[in-house]
């Protein structure tokens, strides 16, 4: 690179009035290009990789880049800037939420990437209509996180971990097979970058503790038994600092309900009528997830004959809609009798058709219908009655 510095607007390509999301963008892109990890060896793209990030930390601070306009490359002595870096390694200190946290860069090939924490599982069992409805719940957890004494480093209050001298600090170390530069973690510091000379008393080095949480979990209307939620950055803390923390799995578990069946969205629900109900009709109350709702049963409803209420099943989870509430009606009959019953049955027995005695009579080929669905029986039946009457 040319002992003349270049404009710094013109290193990263941009106008002097960019803002600052243009100027990581068009800082981000540049280091994307001259990343070491992509061009090893290459004295001229690290010179490049290097100017870019001096021309970055000058123009994302407000008073540096005050200054530059200013007085040009000598204004931002003023506020103490050095004007460069020492190395490759303080440029991905300096720009860690850039370079995701250490040297590795999205797509670059061997940077220290800075580990995340594991993800963790539980349970949460919830009633039916919890599940059909929505609520939240407190749940309390078992996870690991960052020590409070040595704030997740791992080392002794009043020390740092030192800076690994086998990678230097980036956690991997390049071994050169034939033509290619292959990258594997540091025997060393086992990826960490770092090496810790004096351990914290608390969490004997390793940077976290285990420890009881209270999560807040809500359960979406609609929910199914056997469904996972996950909450970002609940599980585990990164066993080094800087790194993300885990997810938090939960399983739901949805307690049976007596009076409903699942299917998908929708939702079955057995209703009993008596005998003189199913033949007269009536009004009836039937349960719903929302509450009881009273329908109207017709006269000479079926046994496990249906009523269909629209959109008064499960509300589906991903909020398209709900399902339907099927309700189907189950004919009881007594298996015992008073004496007054008995004989009031007895009565009325031969002033109702028996199905067995209307097969048997012959019906004229112009009446006969050539097929019939089940449903359609009554009508037929009541055909061959009527005619017996005559």
């Amino acid at each position: 690179m040319s002992s003349q510095k270049r404009d710094y607007y013109e290193v990263l390509g941009v106008s002097r009035t960019a803002d600052d999301a243009e100027l990581k963008k068009a800082y981000r892109r540049m280091a994307m290009e001259f990343h070491p990890d992509r061009r090893p060896g290459d004295k001229e793209a690290e010179d490049k990789f290097k100017e870019a990030a001096e021309a970055y930390a000058v123009l994302s601070d407000a008073e540096k880049r005050s200054l530059y306009d200013r007085f040009g490359h000598q204004g931002p002595a003023q506020s103490g800037f050095s004007g460069g870096f020492g190395g490759i390694e303080d440029i991905f200190s300096a720009f860690a939420d850039i370079f995701g946290g250490g040297g590795g860069f999205p797509g670059g090939g061997g940077g220290r990437r800075v580990p995340r924490g594991d993800d963790i599982e539980t349970e949460l069992t919830v009633a039916f209509l919890d599940a059909a409805r929505g609520t939240k719940r407190e749940i309390e957890i078992d996870r690991h996180s960052a020590c409070e004494t040595c704030k997740g480093s791992g080392a002794k209050p009043g020390t740092q971990p030192q800076r690994c001298r086998t990678c230097q600090g980036r956690g991997q170390v390049a071994h050169q097979q034939g033509f290619f530069v292959i990258s594997t973690t540091c025997p060393q510091c086992r990826g960490a970058g770092s090496q810790i000379s004096e351990k914290c008393g608390s969490c004997k080095g390793a940077g976290q503790v285990a420890k009881r949480a209270t999560v807040s979990v809500t359960v979406p209307a609609g929910i199914d038994d056997g469904q996972r939620l996950r909450l970002s950055g609940q599980g585990d803390a990164s066993s080094q600092q800087g790194g993300e923390a885990g997810d938090l799995y939960v399983l739901i578990r949805v307690q049976a309900d007596p009076r409903f069946v699942r299917d998908g969205d929708d939702l079955w629900t057995d209703v009993p009528l008596t005998f003189a109900e199913a033949a007269l009709g009536t009004r009836i109350e039937v349960p719903t997830p929302e509450g009881s709702e009273h329908i109207e049963v017709a006269p000479g409803t079926q046994p496990l004959s249906k009523q269909v209420l629209s959109g008064r099943g499960m509300p589906n989870v991903r909020g398209r809609g709900r399902g339907n509430l099927i309700v189907r009606f189950v004919v009881l009959v007594p298996k015992e009798l008073s004496s007054e019953a008995r004989e009031l049955i007895e009565k009325l027995g031969p002033h109702l058709y028996s199905p067995r005695s209307a097969a048997s009579t012959e019906v004229p080929d112009d009446e006969a219908p050539e097929d019939h669905h089940e449903s359609d029986k009554g009508s037929v039946f009541d055909r061959l009655f009527r005619k017996k009457k005559k």
